[in-house]
């Protein structure tokens, strides 16, 4: 493992607060705090023509409350940041980190300017993993492991009907204007992937099942998805990070340590098989991202581990069948247990 510099971690440390910075000050209304059961939620309410529109902001916590505090500050140094980030996106390609290629960045940028992350859209698969670099401070290994050509975003169903607020403008239009078509599905009417043409791109949709792995809705995002067993574990608690875009942009992620364990899950669970490609990828992403968690983070990986080994027979089965094939990351889990 080769650490990225101090340098190049506290660059990306503040990329990220400058970015979420932005997320704030750039929606427009006043804020107001809608309590839902034991929980509360902050919008930002304004007129639009003769109704009131209320654009989600986030969970109630100290860190939102901390920039709502601020917020006419914030909406006054807009310009400010935004030369900041740039300074910061330019130090940190100068210090070898890995930049977002541009047909993924130019998507990104486009679907967080609609709303995709700010709506609790969370970015999983390998671009997910590439962006771990800045989260973990290390260099990301070259080679298979983080190619990919696929973006997947996942969000969760009751989250996307309880938010009651939209992507603005709507996903379809967003793809149409990037040049994607959205590829038929069985269920007609029911679109949950777009390809672009020439790239190779391809956007998915996915959505956690417990138990049918059917088509289900996201209107929040004004897409539907593919729904996925084991899905909730990886997406749940998610982070921010930075894709090294222009001046970055701002995308939500799962947990590394979630991320390897539900890697671990999934390549033993996969329809080609246990011993495909995919399942190998599935294998090495996790076994690298377990060495350096062991490393930094022990706690939360032993913790991530613990939740799932605890749900149930299938989930451990699946992890240790992928562990018979990773002798060293099986090894780290029992040290960081003993």
């Amino acid at each position: 493992m080769i650490p990225l510099s101090s340098i190049a971690t506290s660059a990306y440390t503040d990329l990220v607060r400058l970015l979420k910075d932005d997320a704030l000050s750039g929606v427009e209304g006043k804020p107001t705090l809608k309590t839902r059961g034991d929980k509360a939620y902050w919008y930002a309410a304004r007129r639009v023509g003769t109704e009131m529109r209320f654009v989600y902001i986030g969970e109630d916590n100290d860190e939102t409350r901390s920039r709502i505090d601020r917020i006419e500050e914030l909406r006054a140094t807009a310009k400010d940041r935004q030369a900041e980030r740039s300074r910061l996106v330019r130090l940190l390609r100068a210090e070898g980190m890995t930049p977002t290629d541009r047909a993924t960045g130019s998507i990104l940028s486009a679907m967080a300017a609609a709303g995709t992350f700010r709506l609790g859209g969370t970015m999983v698969g390998t671009n997910a993993f590439r962006l771990y670099e800045g989260e973990l401070g290390i260099r990301l290994p070259l080679g298979g492991m983080a190619n990919t050509g696929d973006i997947d975003i996942a969000q969760f169903e009751k989250l996307s009907i309880a938010l009651k607020d939209h992507v603005d403008p709507g996903l379809a239009e967003t793809f149409s204007t990037l040049k994607f078509d959205p590829l038929p599905a069985l269920d007609r009417g029911r679109t949950w992937r777009w390809a672009q043409g020439g790239s190779g791109q391809l956007v998915e949709f996915l959505t956690p099942a417990f138990g049918d792995e059917t088509i289900r809705d996201l209107p929040a995002l004004g897409v539907n998805a593919q729904a996925l067993n084991y899905l909730n574990f990886l997406i749940a608690e998610p982070i921010h990070a930075a894709a090294i875009y222009r001046s970055g942009v701002l995308v939500q992620v799962p947990r590394p340590e979630r991320y390897a364990i539900h890697k671990l899950i999934i390549a033993d669970r996969r329809r080609d098989g246990a011993g495909s490609l995919k399942s190998a990828k599935d294998r090495e992403q996790a076994a690298f991202l377990v060495k350096v968690l062991a490393e930094d983070r022990p706690d939360d990986l032993s913790e991530a581990y613990t939740t799932a080994m605890d749900v149930g027979p299938r989930w451990r089965d699946h992890i240790g069948a992928s562990l018979d094939r990773l002798e060293e990351t099986r090894a780290i889990f029992e040290g960081i247990g003993s």
